[in-house]
């Protein structure tokens, strides 16, 4: 059956479709060769079309393993060329089926090499899905981008993991099941909560250290909760992931802005300005940091991308606060900067170890 994406922008682009009924969303690329079920469980994706820029999805197929949140969070998919099979000894059901399954529309047999030209080249844009060109008449009134994105997805309740000696309280604004995996395999004991859980809640807890997770939207949208943020990441030992990164800088009195077309990928450089050392990121964000508006704010810039000089990583030079806007836990990408965890479990130790001297 033939369907359509449709840009804002006017442009139109046909191939097959998959799927029930048309979607809106942020249309946005990926560019990894791999990871296409980490990308679509990812809930930083979530309200957003993916366009894969690998020519073939699905060739391995998909297993019980690699989800990173219960079920898929993408509002659609665009691939050039869709495997129907998938062949791999972990495999439990294949990409499409995946997608059908859930009610998430996908188009395959897209040129998606000019659709991600014209995104570079014009920016993330809104879009819309459809196999019913009737469909497109409304489509100013459907494609808004929904403002409440972390609320869908984040956690409604406390649930906790592992048995760990470090306990960390994950403020869950749509994290990945990857990160906590990371700190469970590292000694960790964690506990997830709701993005808008309250003071009292947090400090009930006794965590040695708290973790600002990734998620989707503008970081802009929870102002009404940075004096918590803030007072938490003065407190304790603090990690912000991605979305975690931006809301730090903003907490502190920064500024974040919308990118042209973001960084979604496997391997993006970043490099240690201390160490000038680069080494390859997974990443997934479309705003970033504005490094010129961190004077005053305590922090100062780690990590910048290799490619624009953005910021990718921050230190505080008073409180135990670190930040980094790629992905540390990889999955999918390279793990070149796992030992991230490390370094947030060993300023957790320094604390207790602080505080039995006091």
């Amino acid at each position: 059956m033939e369907g359509y994406i449709v840009l804002s922008n006017g442009m139109t682009f046909e191939g097959t479709w998959h799927g029930d009924n048309p979607v809106s969303g942020e249309v946005v690329f990926y560019t990894g060769m791999t990871g296409y079920q980490e990308v679509i469980s990812d809930p930083s994706y979530h309200g957003q079309i993916v366009v894969f820029a690998y020519p073939l999805i699905g060739n391995y197929g998909m297993n019980m393993d690699d989800f990173e949140s219960s079920a898929p969070t993408v509002s659609g998919v665009i691939t050039g060329e869709v495997y129907e099979k998938g062949h791999h000894y972990q495999a439990n059901t294949t990409f499409a089926e995946k997608l059908k399954n859930h009610h998430i529309p996908f188009m395959s047999n897209v040129d998606t090499r000019t659709l991600i030209k014209v995104i570079r080249d014009e920016g993330d844009m809104k879009g819309m899905i459809t196999n019913d060109l009737e469909a497109l008449k409304n489509f100013q009134e459907d494609i808004g981008i929904q403002a409440k994105l972390v609320k869908e997805v984040a956690t409604k309740d406390i649930q906790t993991y592992g048995e760990g000696n470090h306990h960390v309280v994950l403020m869950d604004f749509g994290y990945k099941k990857s990160i906590v995996q990371a700190l469970l395999e590292k000694g960790c004991r964690v506990t997830v909560v709701p993005f808008d859980a309250k003071e009292e809640v947090i400090y009930g807890l006794k965590p040695d250290g708290i973790l600002f997770s990734n998620g989707p939207g503008n970081p802009k949208e929870l102002k009404p909760y940075m004096p918590l943020y803030k007072k938490l990441a003065e407190n304790f030992p603090t990690m912000g992931i991605c979305l975690g990164h931006q809301l730090m800088a903003l907490a502190f009195g920064g500024n974040t802005k919308k990118m042209k077309f973001g960084h979604r990928g496997a391997n993006h450089p970043v490099m240690n300005l201390k160490t000038n050392k680069v080494s390859l990121s997974s990443q997934n964000h479309g705003y970033v940091v504005e490094e010129e508006t961190l004077a005053g704010t305590g922090f100062q810039v780690l990590y910048k991308n290799v490619n624009d000089s953005t910021v990718e990583g921050m230190v505080h030079t008073k409180y135990s606060i670190i930040t980094t806007q790629f992905h540390p836990e990889a999955h999918p990408g390279p793990r070149d900067y796992e030992f991230i965890f490390t370094e947030f479990i060993e300023r957790m130790g320094e604390r207790k170890e602080a505080k039995s001297y006091a």
